[in-house]
């Protein structure tokens, strides 16, 4: 590779091609004025018009949104909690780890017919928002537990102890040190817990009710019955421009974060 940097320089334009063609594609025929998406006859905005005008699409994309937030914020208020529990050694530790591990490697068909037995069957929670924000919940609070864990098994013990010298309170001590420290993976941990919530199809398509159709499960309803529709395709397309320009919102903020940080130690 050193003798040869063109070769390596071939490999990484290879996986862009690989990775990111298809998507490019997808735009493009986004904007095509025919319906197929295999040759581009013109350009035209006709199926962003027809998507926004569909009240179907509006109102699974809502009820996605709703409970994608509303699963984010429980997951992370609990995984945070319960991270932090970890920490501490006790007896059956080990055991509370690997139970929460376990939705990390159980297929989702699994977890589904599991969820589907229990929440309906058992617990007698009815089909729709309830039952699908039970058990987004679920599985993406094992999600939230890893990433905050990492984040607080690193950090350094001294921080909350030179607080309490100090005459901090715990609560203060935990408001003004520890969670600013832990402040970047928690919001990691929402993140994956909104993104797996919003992104889910195979759970949520045990637990949909009447009226209670989640976007992704719409979606593949639609293509199954009548294949890929250039309303869905151009509603892919502002999915994945969204996921990017929040992509590189965070680069950004993360990169001021550090020069800020730099900044602030060369004044000192």
């Amino acid at each position: 590779m050193n003798r040869r940097p063109w070769a390596l320089g071939l490999v990484v334009a290879f996986v862009f091609v690989f990775l990111y063609a298809p998507i490019v594609w997808l735009a493009l025929a986004s904007f095509n004025s025919s319906r197929s998406l295999s040759k581009i006859s013109g350009l035209s905005t006709q199926w962003y018009a027809e998507l926004f005008g569909d009240t179907r699409v509006l109102e699974s994309l809502q009820l996605t949104l709703q409970l994608a937030l509303a699963s984010a914020v429980i997951s992370t208020v609990i995984g945070t909690l319960a991270a932090f529990g970890l920490r501490r050694a006790f007896p059956g530790r080990g055991l509370w780890t690997v139970l929460l591990s376990l939705p990390l490697v159980v297929p989702e068909v699994v977890m589904g017919v599991a969820m589907l037995g229990f929440f309906v069957k058992l617990a007698g929670i009815p089909l729709g928002f309830g039952a699908l924000l039970f058990a987004h919940v679920a599985f993406s609070l094992s999600f939230v537990v890893v990433v905050v864990r990492s984040r607080v098994s690193g950090m350094d013990v001294r921080m909350e102890e030179a607080a309490a010298d100090l005459g901090a309170s715990p609560s203060t001590a935990f408001r003004t040190v520890t969670l600013p420290l832990v402040a970047p993976a928690v919001v990691a941990g929402a993140a994956f817990a909104f993104l797996l919530s919003f992104d889910d199809v195979v759970i949520s398509s045990y637990l949909t009710g009447v009226g209670s159709t989640t976007l992704p499960v719409f979606v593949y309803a639609q293509a199954s019955k009548r294949g890929i529709s250039p309303e869905i395709v151009a509603l892919s397309t502002l999915m994945v421009t969204a996921t990017a320009l929040l992509l590189i919102s965070g680069v950004l903020i993360a990169s001021w974060r550090a020069r800020k940080a730099g900044s602030t130690a060369q004044l000192v």
